[in-house]
């Protein structure tokens, strides 16, 4: 089953306007530190908070709202 790499980069650029947050809550959330998107803890790859893989079933959500993203720094790479 495939899975999916997404990236925030650079997360910096984020202007905090939650369209991925509304469009894929499963693996998007606020951090309420910095006011940036980042990925939920569930999905993260280690300590990076910019950095996840997700379940197939997630694949489309996240393509969503890397489509959306008005400022273009999530990147879905699909891996096996």
């Amino acid at each position: 089953m495939a899975k999916y790499r997404v990236r925030i980069d650079p997360r910096d650029n984020c202007i905090s306007d939650m369209v991925c947050v509304s469009i894929c809550p499963d693996v998007f959330e606020m951090n309420p530190d910095d006011n940036k998107t980042q990925i939920v803890a569930k999905y993260r790859e280690g300590d990076n908070v910019a950095v996840g893989i997700v379940p197939e079933d997630l694949g489309s959500c996240v393509q969503d709202a890397a489509n959306a993203c008005p400022v273009q720094i999530i990147h879905v790479e699909k891996i096996e």
